[in-house]
């Protein structure tokens, strides 16, 4: 697997390798969607309950997050960003704009 396929900088020889570093962000596009297709796609949400203020505790957390349970066991938490500093919101729309809200953090 390629550096640019793990998340890791590639040295740009554009600028002579010196001060300038880019990704090949197509490629983390493609593999970030694999990653959220093989956990999501075709699932059944079997469960949905909001982290406890004990859970939220013991991961450093002030806000509790909407958590769903996937028929595979698998739990899918939302979190304020993909460092898990906090818990988050989920936004949901129907599409077309005529209706939109968010699933929002307890504390």
């Amino acid at each position: 697997m390629d550096k640019a396929m793990k998340g890791e900088v590639e040295l740009d020889n554009k600028n002579k390798g010196i001060d300038h570093f880019s990704v090949d962000e197509a490629k983390v596009e493609k593999r970030w969607t694999k990653v959220a297709q093989s956990v999501l796609l075709n699932k059944k949400i079997v469960k949905v309950e909001y982290l406890t203020k004990k859970e939220c505790e013991n991961w450093g957390w002030e806000y509790r997050p909407v958590a769903f349970q996937l028929d595979d066991g698998m739990w899918v938490i939302a979190q304020m960003d993909d460092e898990g500093n906090d818990g988050g919101v989920l936004y949901y729309t129907n599409g077309n704009d005529k209706f939109s809200d968010v699933i929002p953090v307890l504390r």
